[in-house]
């Protein structure tokens, strides 16, 4: 578990993390997201252990421990955002070197190779690594210790293909085993792929956090559906405002914005009317217009007294 209590970040005057109060409980994926600068790394280092807080605290496991407690930082695997290994060791040998610095199994390292899809380039020079290539090495690392807290910043940045693979199976099957999983992310699809929980921080702030049920919902009032029909009747938008309040004319098309739910109930009434449907398009809610529409909305707030930029 990792839990976020009022935790407080600042760098000066400026403000990295305001006020964090979040619970990650065992066998949850949560997927953090916020425009850059919003606060994203710097909570994922502060549960790593790395960065002291201004005020409040980030307690890990239960009984929770103190992130700075090296205690509590046994009990984690972190990929930072930027990974770097010294150009000239093989592959192996940078994942053999964190075996035995973690402590685990011989058997661990070719396991992790294979699992990072590297363990046709495991004797390579990592200076010959593509960035794709470096990035999955960080998997493998991150891989090795059967830790029950994993945290990833920005884990998908340049994977490739296969590089995807190896980091959807390394948080399903932390996830299958009852671990935490904390992640951060550009990749909205990836989020929705994997994520049980979605938190959104921007400038330092948790704006919303959502369920997979409540992002399906939300995500659901944002549909369109496009209506191409033969002829436009007389009246037809009055008659779907109770149903459908979201409807607009464009030409001979009909758009109705809205949940899933209303759409049998137009179609209906666009028959009952004589109308021909020619053509039939639906657009779904995307969780990037959503996370935009949160972002939007916090950034809009009023300020409060004596709160910086």
């Amino acid at each position: 578990m990792i839990s976020f209590r009022s935790f407080t970040k600042r760098y000066g005057s400026h403000r990295a993390v305001e006020s964090l109060t979040l619970e990650v409980p065992s066998g949850e994926v949560l997927a953090l997201l916020g425009p850059n600068g919003s606060g994203k790394t710097t909570s994922l280092k502060a549960a790593a252990g790395l960065i002291h807080p201004t005020a409040g605290e980030v307690r890990l496991g239960a009984p929770g421990r103190v992130a700075m407690d090296p205690a509590a930082r046994i009990g984690l695997s972190f990929l930072p955002q930027r990974v770097s290994f010294p150009e000239s060791l093989q592959g192996r040998e940078v994942v053999e070197f964190y075996r035995l610095l973690r402590g685990v199994a011989p058997a661990r390292t070719e396991e992790a190779l294979r699992f990072a899809s590297l363990n046709g380039a495991g004797d390579r020079a990592v200076g010959t690594y593509s960035g794709g290539m470096i990035q999955r090495l960080g998997l493998a690392v991150a891989f090795l210790p059967d830790a029950p807290i994993l945290l990833l910043d920005e884990p998908t940045a340049a994977l490739d293909p296969d590089g995807l693979c190896a980091f959807y199976g390394l948080v399903n099957r932390r996830k299958k085993e009852g671990k935490t999983v904390l992640f951060t992310s550009h990749q909205l699809g990836d989020a929705e792929r994997l994520a049980d929980r979605f938190a959104v921080l921007v400038e330092g702030r948790l704006v919303a956090v959502l369920t997979q049920k409540e992002l399906s919902e939300r995500l659901s009032d944002r549909g369109v559906m496009r209506l191409r029909l033969d002829r436009f009747p007389a009246g037809l938008l009055d008659l779907l405002r109770p149903v459908a309040p979201g409807s607009v004319r464009e030409g001979e098309e009909l758009i109705v914005r809205g949940p899933t739910a209303v759409r049998p109930a137009v179609l209906d009434l666009v028959r009952a009317l004589g109308a021909e449907i020619r053509a039939l398009t639906v657009e779904e809610g995307r969780l990037d217009l959503l996370y935009g529409e949160l972002v939007r909305q916090a950034e809009s707030a009023p300020k409060r007294n004596g709160e910086g930029p």
